[in-house]
């Protein structure tokens, strides 16, 4: 099971890396249809014109498809702001409690976002709703995937969840110590 759920993560986190890839290779290509277009007309020659069409739009579609399948990685590897002056003055025992009734709620939180944006995705595909952009891209894709980079999230903190209560430490609690030395 262990070794399924740290796929599952890395498969998450491999995707939203190639987000961010084809995001930097679509704005290279435009960087780079510009400079030849300049360089032609340097030379005399009419420009070309190439573009990349609705980049803006699909480097956002890409973007928020890199920023939710990043979220359980995140988590896991203890690099998401989390907030323990509070915590951190606690006795071991209300600490392990606290812990585990922040993971409770934000399990529910994310679980309740999951459901809904999985909903948004069901909706938007049955409809056919398609983007206003020179490319019309059915909404369902990036809808999609910010829904599975939520559900991943979810299973992380229920991961995390499980492990707080059996009374182990979650994942991203080893990394408190180094985050705090880097201040």
């Amino acid at each position: 099971m262990r070794k399924s759920l740290d796929r599952l993560y890395a498969v998450a986190e491999g995707l939203a890396m190639a987000a961010l890839c084809l995001i930097a290779l679509l704005v290279l290509a435009q960087v780079l249809g510009r400079v030849a277009d300049a360089v032609l007309v340097l030379f005399g020659r009419p420009p070309y014109g190439f573009l990349v069409p609705s980049l803006a739009e699909i480097a956002g579609f890409l973007l928020v498809a890199a920023s939710f399948l990043a979220l359980a990685g995140s988590l896991r590897g203890g690099v998401q702001i989390r907030v323990t002056l509070a915590i951190g003055m606690l006795p071991r025992g209300m600490r392990r409690l606290a812990e585990i009734l922040v993971l409770a709620i934000a399990t529910a939180l994310s679980g309740f976002f999951f459901f809904y944006a999985a909903k948004l995705a069901a909706d938007s595909h049955r409809f056919n709703e398609l983007s206003f952009g020179i490319i019309a891209i059915p909404l369902w894709i990036p809808q999609a995937a910010m829904a599975a980079g939520i559900g991943v999230f979810t299973i992380a903190l229920i991961d995390d969840l499980c492990a707080a209560i059996r009374g182990d430490a979650p994942s991203y609690a080893g990394h408190e110590d180094i985050a705090a030395e880097e201040i």
